[in-house]
């Protein structure tokens, strides 16, 4: 089994596994993954080179793929801490589900830099994400602003006063 699938494995798993746990739904985190990843296009610069001038962490393409890694799931995973709520557990299996997915199709470019596409099944997986990647991130959006749309507000109570 060759690094990408493996580190692939372990980032999917474990994001899979926060959505579970948190409960939250699909529809948020999978925007905030979306606003991660326009905010590591632009802040990626800046703070790789913040990094670099502190003189603490070694630059190197690894550094730099963690570095928008961090960037791209920073949004999702504070968003973990906040939002609405699946009602049962089979909505709450398939949010978690797509949410670990969109999550590795947006790292892919990231980490895909650093580890090479390796053999066998695990590796035409991984092959399969990178070929379809933008058809997974579009897919994946478009089902995030669909169960938006599922998300009740929250209910505000009005202390109503009685009356004379």
């Amino acid at each position: 089994m060759n690094n990408v699938v493996v580190v692939f494995g372990i980032i999917g798993l474990a994001l899979f596994v926060l959505a579970w746990l948190m409960n939250r739904r699909f529809g948020l985190l999978g925007l905030a993954l979306a606003a991660g990843s326009l905010l590591s296009g632009i802040w990626a610069p800046f703070i790789t080179s913040v990094i670099a001038e502190s003189h603490y962490v070694q630059m190197g393409e690894l550094t730099n793929a963690i570095i928008l890694s961090a960037i791209v799931l920073a949004p999702a995973v504070l968003l973990l801490l906040h939002g609405s709520r699946y009602k049962s557990a089979f909505p709450r299996l398939v949010g978690a589900v797509m949410f670990g997915i969109l999550a590795l199709a947006f790292l892919v470019q990231p980490l895909g830099y650093v580890f090479p596409a390796g053999h066998g099944q695990a590796g035409a997986a991984y092959s399969w994400l990178v070929d379809n990647e933008k058809w997974v991130i579009g897919v994946g959006l478009i089902l995030a602003v669909l169960d938006m749309f599922f998300t009740k507000p929250a209910a505000h109570h009005v202390d109503k006063k009685e009356k004379h």
